[in-house]
């Protein structure tokens, strides 16, 4: 395994654990444990998109536009059918993932 592996463990249980906890008082409980999982998977679709997620991509060199992420989301789960998820609402999840990135790589 190499040193990157070690650190950067993800959990998507965790993952969603983390994003549940993350979300402001007003959203808790809008959002399941589903929904999470399929927001997340669109936002690994972006990153891969964009080429974040090629080997020997450097991540600490990544700059992700959080507007243009949210966009992403937002329009290809519409396109799915299925959430009518507001930008707003989005962003917790979004910013709720890339802090449980963060607390990885700590």
């Amino acid at each position: 395994m190499s040193e990157k592996e070690d650190i950067f463990e993800y959990d998507d249980d965790d993952a969603v654990k983390f994003i549940q906890n993350y979300l402001p008082l007003e959203l808790k409980g809008k959002f399941t444990d589903d929904d999470v999982n399929y927001i997340v998977d669109l936002i690994y679709e972006y990153y891969e998109s964009k080429g974040y997620m090629d080997e020997g991509n450097d991540e600490d060199d990544v700059d992700i536009d959080e507007d243009e992420l949210i966009s992403f989301v937002v329009k290809n789960a519409q396109k799915d059918g299925v959430g009518k998820f507001e930008a707003e609402h989005i962003m917790f999840i979004v910013l709720g993932e890339l802090d449980y990135c963060d607390s990885l790589n700590n």
